[in-house]
This record gives structure tokens, C-alpha cells and sequence, in this order.
């Protein structure tokens, strides 16, 4: 489904979910395929946090849950791409998941699950997750949800201050088990 003024690409490049003017070029949000995971998980691994659980000389394991993810329709790989003026494509700038979650609670309620958000350091507080969340929010609503949901980790305080920016309330205590 083409949306009005969206430029249709060659077959070879992923069709625009999102296209915004930044500061040094076009953002563009696309579905994720398989060549852009090592950039998905070099973002994953750009802090100080994910620098000690992602390990991207093994790609085996990514590749696994990448043809998963993909395969399933109730979740979404995104990244983004800042495409220079006069290209068609451009480095993978930033990635997320977002997954589609029915429940019992709240009347049958489905909801949305944002994961992985990551946007490169050099690129931070120019709006590119703000385009990027509010492209999720839009496409949750979109598909019946009536709540999206994410987890932060605790010392991620400037990803705290971001999301409440954007509406986001920190209503409830995530708990993880490692297994």
C-alpha cells in the first residue's frame, strides 16, 4: 500500500515506511532484511550496557532469531536508514522491534511490544526516535492495539526522560529471569 507522495524504489530496496528531511539528509524507516544485520547489531551494541551482552563476531545466534522474527507476522523488524541527497539508500542509522501481543486482560485487548530501540550515538536528539516511535504507535493503532508496552533498562536514565517525553508512563516494575 503506497502512501500519497511515497517515491516507489527498485525492487532491491525495501519500499519507505516513514521518510522525514533530517540534518544531513533523508530519514527513511523500512522493513529490515538480512543484510542489515550487522548494523542492527553493532546499534544494539553501542552503549555501555549492550556492549557487554552483544557479541556480533558470532552471527550465527542473530541470524537464527532474525529468520524467526521475520518469518512471524506479528513481529516487525525496522531499521533506518539516512540516505545522503541524490542516493537511494543510506547506512542503517538506527533499529527496533515491534511485536503484536493478544491478551485476555483488558477485555481481549491486543497490545504492541517496542523493543531493541536504538538510534547511533552520533545521530541522538535530532527527533530520529521520536519519528521512529511515533511510526510504531501509528502502525499499533493501526492494527487494533490499545497498548503499547516496552522495558528500559534502570540505568538508562536519558531513555527514561525520552520515552515520557513521548507519553509513556512508567506504571509498572519489569522483572527479567535469566535462563
Amino acid at each position: 500500500m503506497c502512501q500519497a507522495g511515497q517515491v516507489i524504489l527498485p525492487e532491491d530496496v525495501a519500499p519507505a515506511l516513514l521518510t522525514a528531511d533530517v540534518n544531513g539528509g533523508t530519514f527513511r524507516l523500512r522493513h529490515a532484511n538480512q543484510a542489515d544485520l550487522p548494523a542492527m547489531v553493532r546499534l544494539l551494541a553501542d552503549d555501555a550496557l549492550g556492549a557487554g551482552r552483544e557479541a556480533a563476531r558470532d552471527m550465527e545466534p542473530y541470524e537464527r532469531a532474525f529468520e524467526a522474527i521475520d518469518a512471524d507476522p506479528s513481529h516487525l523488524l525496522v531499521v533506518g536508514e539516512l540516505v545522503p541527497p541524490g542516493e537511494e539508500a543510506g547506512p542503517v542509522v538506527a533499529t527496533f522491534q515491534l511485536s503484536f501481543l493478544p491478551g485476555i486482560s483488558r477485555q481481549g485487548a491486543w497490545r504492541s511490544q517496542l523493543e531493541g530501540v536504538r538510534v547511533a550515538s552520533s545521530l541522538r536528539g535530532q527527533g530520529i526516535g521520536k519519528l521512529m516511535v511515533g511510526w510504531a504507535v501509528r502502525e499499533s493503532q493501526k492494527r487494533g492495539c490499545n497498548l503499547m508496552q516496552l522495558t528500559t533498562h534502570n540505568s538508562r536514565t536519558e531513555a527514561h526522560r525520552f520515552y515520557e517525553q513521548l507519553g509513556f508512563e512508567a506504571s509498572h516494575v519489569g522483572m527479567k529471569l535469566a535462563l
